[in-house]
């Protein structure tokens, strides 16, 4: 996918349609292996294309070697009928041949609510599994839960603090702890139910005990967040379960095997530089404790005794300077380099009035993900994450957002959408019953536009082809975008319900129906509604 970008053969709609309907970059591919000029390849090209493909009207060559076809209207509404045959299987593609996919998002640390840049890491990997899934991969959805290390012992004594401060002692939260206010109710919960005495037990039992129940309690928190928008996992794994499974000792048992770690004062190291990263790392400190490497080492070799072909890693833009030592984890284990494919998503800032929100968990001070959902919902919040490619800052104008008006880009989508219901009712409401669309498909395209919104409707294949090889979620939202507007153009310049003219009106019809299909189907793969009234 990523290294597979330079060679890529693009067919993709012209914007004009004097140059053709597709066009194709397939001579510049070619040209280097062939040693001829685009130009030449193309007219190689021209006749065998002309006279192979049945679907193709005409071919001309542009430019420097571009490939313009122009489609046989017979072929664009044969295509039209399959899409209203098929329905929501319409896009499905067996481009993944079944192959089993992990794809692992959020693993927030259970310290705290989730924020808005978590929220951007939700949308893009739930997107991104859908799409996959629809391509043909099976794919499993994770969340691994950072549950053992030194954050959730400095949470544990954060909470003990406050619970102690609610009781009037004068204590203070650990200079590394969580201050956020949300642990102060987390607090109250914990008096509530588990009561003073606690406070009396020794030191090593009243660690767990508060530590295992800030844990439950953010975790609760987190799911439910997840649940409201609309991100649901197949797996929760704890990291703890890496250690008393013994699976952190046992990497490190096959690492010390292949010859890849050697001690240094006093503590164990991976020799990650072997593989490009910029210095050694530490697998077990000086204290002998583990470090996160090690037990991150031990949870993807987990993933690959489970039977994944391939794992998606979704991190924060914080862990960029992981990815080196990730990756030489996985050549030092002896999996395949292929195996561990990791994305980067970048952070979000809110606009408000043009002014952005600060952001940080340790010191409490992040937007919710549950803010910004009570205040421009679901829908809205998921398509503004996934509408640009995720390694690019966002800035997320809220007051923009919140707009119900053709500028909304969600509002603009699920407008088209609606738009197309409402015509069905009003066609009952006029008593007018439209023929089945393969009685009146003879009638073929009256205008350009209908033709427009034919072309762009069958190009969804080759949409969720392409945003499943490059992993982009946002080629979806582009499609959509493109789709509604050759719709809305249509609508706009054409009366579609005509009761002097039924074929001509069950022909539009069928139309408007392949488009709602379609339009429903992209929408369903960014996790967001396809509303019938507005």
């Amino acid at each position: 996918p990523q290294e597979g970008k330079e060679t890529e053969v693009v067919i993709e709609p012209t914007k004009d349609v004097r140059h053709g309907d597709f066009a194709t970059n397939l001579a510049f591919m070619l040209s280097r292996r062939l040693r001829k000029s685009p130009h030449d390849v193309a007219h190689f090209l021209e006749k065998p294309l002309q006279e192979k493909l049945q679907e193709i009207a005409r071919v001309e060559i542009a430019g420097l070697g571009f490939i313009n076809f122009f489609l046989r209207d017979g072929f664009l509404l044969s295509l039209l009928m399959e899409v209203l045959e098929k329905g929501e299987r319409f896009g499905d593609l067996n481009l993944g041949k079944g192959k089993r996919v992990q794809v692992e998002f959020v693993s927030v640390n259970p310290t705290g609510p989730l924020h808005v840049g978590h929220g951007k890491c939700a949308a893009f990997g739930d997107a991104l599994a859908r799409i996959l899934a629809k391509a043909g991969f099976v794919v499993e959805k994770e969340y691994y839960i950072n549950d053992a290390g030194r954050q959730i012992d400095l949470l544990g004594m954060s909470l003990e603090a406050r619970c102690r401060q609610i009781l009037g002692a004068e204590v203070e939260v650990p200079e590394d702890g969580y201050r956020g206010e949300y642990l102060l109710d987390i607090a109250h919960q914990f008096l509530a139910e588990k009561g003073e005495t606690v406070l009396e037990f020794p030191e090593e039992e009243r660690k767990k005990i508060f530590k295992d129940f800030a844990v439950e309690k953010i975790l609760s928190g987190i799911r439910a967040d997840l649940d409201r928008f609309r991100v649901f996992f197949d797996v929760w794994f704890s990291e703890r379960t890496l250690y008393q499974n013994g699976e952190v000792e046992t990497v490190l048992k096959i690492l010390k095997e292949r010859g890849y770690t050697y001690e240094k004062d006093g503590a164990l190291w991976l020799k990650t530089t072997l593989w490009g990263d910029d210095k050694d790392r530490v697998l077990i400190r000086e204290n002998g404790m583990p470090t996160y490497f090690a037990s991150d080492i031990a949870y993807h070799w987990n993933k690959w005794q489970r039977g994944f072909e391939q794992v998606i890693d979704i991190w924060g833009a914080d862990h960029h300077g992981y990815i080196p030592r990730m990756q030489a984890a996985i050549l030092a284990l002896g999996l395949p380099q292929d195996f561990l494919e990791i994305f980067i998503v970048q952070f979000v800032t809110l606009l408000r009035g043009g002014q952005p929100e600060r952001m940080s968990t340790r010191q409490g001070e992040f937007v919710p993900l549950r803010n910004l959902v009570d205040e421009v919902g679901v829908d809205v919040a998921r398509y503004y994450f996934l509408m640009r490619d995720p390694a690019t800052h966002l800035e997320f104008d809220v007051e923009e957002a919140k707009k119900r008006s053709m500028d909304n880009p969600v509002y603009y989508l699920q407008y088209a959408h609606a738009r197309i219901s409402s015509l069905f009712k009003e066609a009952e409401k006029r008593g007018i019953q439209a023929l089945p669309f393969r009685e009146v498909i003879d009638l073929g395209f009256r205008s350009q536009e209908e033709k427009e919104v034919a072309k762009k409707i069958i190009y969804f294949k080759e949409a969720v082809k392409n945003a499943a090889l490059l992993r982009q979620p946002y080629l979806i939202c582009n499609y959509l975008q493109d789709l509604a507007a050759s719709f809305h153009s249509f609508y706009n310049l054409h009366r579609i319900l005509d009761e002097g003219d039924l074929r001509l009106t069950s022909f539009r019809l069928g139309l408007s129906l392949a488009t709602q299909i379609v339009l429903k189907n992209g929408l369903s793969l960014l996790g967001i509604s396809a509303p019938d009234t507005m």
